[in-house]
């Protein structure tokens, strides 16, 4: 009997712009490398306190800039974080991006390194980071409609397993949650390589088509400009091989299956861009596990299905990661690492919507509060993705 979602709810943390979160963060947030040395020294003396640090942020220009602030200001926006702590080495930028989470209501402070130190700076931070953790501490889940759970998807160390259970046990789930006006995301322009036409035929219009085959015609661009013939030991990666795809085009089929069968393509985004009405969107993003989850958090979405077939043990600071795996040896020998077994797929002692609900149960259990196994294991990888060098 599939699980009926007409009624559905999960409870979560309201924020002050009405979205809702799953989970409750106070970050620290470095604005630049030479900000992570104090964003985790105020992380550590303020206990529930998390920094996220990261190496990029030192002279960026033009659309990477541009970028580098979309995904700090909407990792800090994220419905997930409760309340924010800006560091950088200087006021200007620090400014900026504490501007830009502000525009949420959500409680948020900076403080520039230059001309106070890193002692006074950790001092004053921690005070603000330790009166936000207690604020933060009193805030209640309530109860939520489906409809307001954003989720993303993204598939990694995929294999044979992945394009036959994994993936479309994501594409069952999806169908069920477009139904009733969720907002959902895919990307991996990368990865659809070969498969692009089928994503095309999907899109609900004319104009969602165009701006589709731009951002991926534009990746197109890019791999023609550097004369890169092949992406060689990249795509398909050698894990990918020793798993049974040997093109990017067989890559291409078993990543389109998390779209599911009845999904539209209701819109297009450029990198940490969010969503502005419910339905299925893609996002030009890279298909680097944790550069393509970092730009999901900052994109708004607080629940993240990976599914994996080598067995890929990705998590992030915000948004929590649901892996699942349809591979009975990796669910053997990492199996610390798996929310949802669903290889009973492959020895028929599971069907896709039993699968697909298998997932949703677990999906709706960890936005009402279970840590993930990427959560429990401490993994909190964040990566910015660049666009081009320094200046």
């Amino acid at each position: 009997m599939t699980m009926e979602l007409a009624n559905a709810t999960f409870r979560g943390y309201r924020r002050e712009n009405g979205r809702v979160g799953v989970r409750n963060h106070v970050i620290i947030l470095p604005v630049d490398d030479l900000s992570n040395a104090a964003s985790e020294a105020v992380a550590n003396n303020i206990k529930g306190a998390m920094a996220i640090p990261h190496p990029y942020g030192r002279l960026q220009f033009g659309e990477d800039l541009e970028l580098h602030f979309r995904t700090l200001i909407g990792t800090g926006a994220n419905p997930n974080v409760a309340a924010v702590v800006v560091i950088g080495i200087e006021e200007g930028w620090t400014q900026r991006i504490v501007d830009g989470i502000a525009k949420t209501g959500k409680p948020v402070t900076g403080y520039g390194i230059e001309l106070h130190g890193d002692h006074e700076t950790v001092m004053r931070a921690s005070k603000t980071a330790r009166e936000y953790v207690q604020w933060a501490s009193e805030l209640a889940r309530e109860d939520a409609p489906l409809k307001e759970l954003w989720v993303s998807t993204k598939c990694g160390e995929s294999d044979t397993t992945s394009g036959c259970g994994a993936n479309p046990t994501v594409g069952n789930a999806f169908d069920k949650m477009y139904k009733h006006d969720t907002t959902l995301l895919f990307g991996e322009t990368s990865e659809i390589t070969g498969g692009e036409h089928l994503v095309a035929e999907r899109c609900r219009d004319d104009q969602v088509r165009e701006r589709f085959m731009f951002m991926f015609n534009r990746y197109q661009d890019m791999i023609d400009r550097y004369k890169t013939s092949d992406l060689s030991e990249s795509q398909p990666t050698k894990g990918n091989i020793a798993g049974g795809l040997t093109t990017i085009e067989e890559k291409a089929l078993g990543n389109i299956q998390k779209i599911g069968r009845e999904c539209l393509v209701d819109g297009v985004l450029d990198k940490a861009e969010a969503p502005t009405h419910p339905g299925l969107w893609f996002m030009d993003s890279s298909s680097a596990a944790a550069e393509m989850v970092t730009l999901c958090a900052a994109a708004g979405f607080v629940v993240h299905f990976f599914p994996t077939g080598q067995g890929n043990i990705i998590g992030n600071p915000v948004i929590p990661v649901i892996k699942l795996c349809a591979n009975p040896r990796t669910v053997r020998t990492m199996g610390e690492h798996m929310d949802v077994d669903v290889s009973g797929l492959l020895r028929k002692e599971l069907t896709p919507d039993e699968a697909g609900d298998a997932l949703l149960d677990m999906m709706l259990r960890t936005a009402n509060g279970r840590l993930t196994a990427a959560e429990a294991l401490g993994h909190r990888e964040f990566v910015l993705t660049r666009l081009y060098e320094s200046a």
